[in-house]
């Protein structure tokens, strides 16, 4: 999630194939010494061990490749497997006799590990952070800033999980919320891009703005801070082609400069962890395609490009929990087909998976994990 780059010389990967072709190959032989009573055993399929996995730059780690063979069995092959990174500039991986499948995290990112044999490929997924990723205090404090929508997941048992799991694992995690924005005197009670933008970029200090604290006293109080929107942050208009950073318009080109900026402020506070919600959707009568194809561009950006590994900003993936995969949210999982909230039963099931999902950040398995917490 060193700057020692393996790459062998083009002449010994090639003796490495031609010596792959005989060596993953094995043969077993019958009662006789007839060698048309020989039977020809090959590789079916190649496991990596661990087949995800999440290192710091400069971090080495050695992995395993597995053969399964025609004849149902199994052996070590990670010294004659063919090894490969799709992506040398995130991490390589050695070929040297005596050092295969060991990778060392060049630089941030992700990208696939391959072993290969006689045609056949296993993978893993290699995530390279800037840091390695070490777990919190146990007494780490979170604090959950939200509004309607975060109340019904809240509901759905978010505190009873963290008093069980704090009694069975021997933590103390301290669960907190608090609405957000709690009470601004134009009158509103949003929660979208804009406002984040404005209460901790371009408001910033010891002072609030108006009764909301800035990260600067939140990251004083709490280590982890859980933010989100509320469903009307799917309404996305059009593009103009010009985004404007300080309008509360809600386009996409505004939105991605309001998270350009907030993702260096919160890298100010690096002490501090952020879990950041894909924004919650709408019920598919109270929006339109077109707004909700925008809003599920603007959530897919902030998975793909918005998010990067190694820093302290990790995603909580609720819009494709809401979604299925689609661009609405499900009647099945609504209070009603003209109403966006989630209902009781949707919150009772997700709850579990926001609080995976903190609890995996806070213990620094927040890059290898899911980002939707199941």
């Amino acid at each position: 999630m060193k700057t020692f780059i393996a790459q062998p010389m083009a002449v010994l990967l090639l003796a490495g194939v031609i010596l792959l072709t005989s060596s993953c190959r094995h043969h077993d032989s019958g009662a006789g010494t007839d060698d048309s009573q020989q039977e020809d055993v090959s590789i079916q399929s190649i496991e990596l061990v661990p087949d995800s996995v999440s290192l710091a730059c400069e971090q080495s780690l050695r992995l395993q490749a597995m053969g399964y063979f025609s004849d149902g069995s199994s052996r070590d092959i990670t010294e004659d497997a063919l090894w490969d990174s799709l992506n040398e500039s995130v991490a390589t991986v050695s070929n040297t006799a005596g050092d295969q499948g060991m990778v060392v995290g060049v630089s941030p990112g992700q990208t696939t590990i391959r072993a290969s044999c006689e045609g056949v490929s296993g993978q893993a997924i290699l995530t390279v952070t800037r840091v390695n990723q070490f777990p919190m205090e146990s007494t780490a404090r979170i604090i959950f800033l939200h509004r309607s929508t975060g109340y019904r997941i809240l509901a759905g048992g978010v505190a009873g999980i963290f008093q069980t799991y704090n009694t069975r694992n021997g933590t103390g995690y301290v669960f907190e919320d608090r609405p957000f924005p709690n009470s601004d005197p134009r009158g509103r009670n949003d929660n979208y891009p804009y406002d984040y933008w404005n209460a901790w970029v371009d408001h910033y200090g010891d002072q609030p703005l108006w009764n909301e604290p800035t990260l600067e006293v939140l990251t004083r109080e709490y280590d982890v801070v859980v933010w989100k929107h509320c469903y009307p942050v799917s309404d996305v208009l059009p593009d103009t082609g010009t985004g404007d950073i300080s309008s509360d318009i809600k386009r996409v080109e505004n939105y991605k400069l309001q998270y350009e900026a907030l993702k260096i402020k919160m890298r100010q506070f690096p002490q501090t962890r952020f879990v950041v919600w894909t924004g919650a959707a709408r019920v598919q009568t109270k929006t339109t395609r077109e707004q909700a194809e925008r809003a599920r561009a603007f959530f897919d950006w902030v998975k793909t490009v918005w998010d990067e590994p190694g820093d302290n900003i990790f995603i909580w993936d609720f819009f494709e929990l809401e979604t299925d995969g689609g661009l609405y949210l499900h009647d099945e999982y609504a209070t009603s087909p003209i109403d966006s909230h989630p209902n009781a039963e949707f919150s009772s099931t997700v709850a579990p998976f926001l609080c995976n999902r903190i609890i995996c950040v806070i213990e620094g398995r927040g890059d290898s994990t899911s980002l939707d917490g199941t």
